[in-house]
């Protein structure tokens, strides 16, 4: 029993240790956590999207994965296309930001912010290198505790996402003025287009 708790509790860490940084999916979180639209939808999304991707790692897909890399270059271009995308988008709301609406969120909306969220974790090919063939890896050293190793770093996964979406409106008195979305925004625009060229040029080097 010893043993298994800890390596959950390494799995825990580990898993945090990948989570915890400026990226797409965080990003998104937090803006929506903000504003108060769809967060428990979206972080139900990150935390069960990042359960299946550890689990698929842990039972050992991370090698698969790796014995055909045009998959992951196929993904790199895609995923790099959407976050250069998703950062113009966050360009242009901060040349016209708005304050935070603290209440109700539109049909519209919502799903866009679902369908953004679900891109980013399924076109985002650093999620598959941080989940499947690293978390993966780390597993496997753990032999037969590989498996309490994963629901640490699941637990670890649920943890983040849920205080992050649901603790970002401790900000909302920040947000509450236009400046200050913009100043989010272009720090969302900034990591986009970053992260999305990184991508695309990965993908596309000999």
């Amino acid at each position: 029993m010893g043993s298994a708790l800890t390596a959950a509790a390494t799995g825990f860490g580990t898993g945090l240790s990948l989570i915890v940084a400026i990226g797409s999916q965080n990003a998104l979180v937090l803006r929506q956590g903000i504003r108060r639209e769809a967060v428990s939808s979206v972080v139900a999304i990150c935390a069960a999207s990042d359960a299946v991707l550890i689990a698929a790692g842990v039972a050992g897909v991370g090698t698969v994965v790796t014995a055909w890399p045009p998959a992951m270059t196929l993904v790199g271009l895609i995923g790099g296309g959407f976050l250069l995308t998703y950062a113009v988008l966050a360009g242009r709301r901060a040349l016209r930001p708005s304050a935070l609406a603290a209440t109700g969120t539109t049909a519209g909306s919502r799903r866009g912010a679902l369908l953004a969220c679900l891109a980013m974790t399924w076109l985002n090919p650093h999620v598959y290198l941080d989940t499947v063939l690293l978390l993966g890896s780390v597993a496997a050293g753990h032999g037969a505790l590989r498996w309490a190793f994963g629901v640490g770093a699941v637990i670890g996964s649920l943890c983040w996402f849920t205080a992050l979406g649901f603790g970002a409106r401790l900000f909302s008195g920040f947000f509450a003025r236009p400046a200050s979305w913009r100043a989010l925004d272009i720090v969302i625009a900034v990591t986009m287009a970053i992260m999305g060229a990184t991508l695309i040029l990965k993908a596309l080097a000999p």
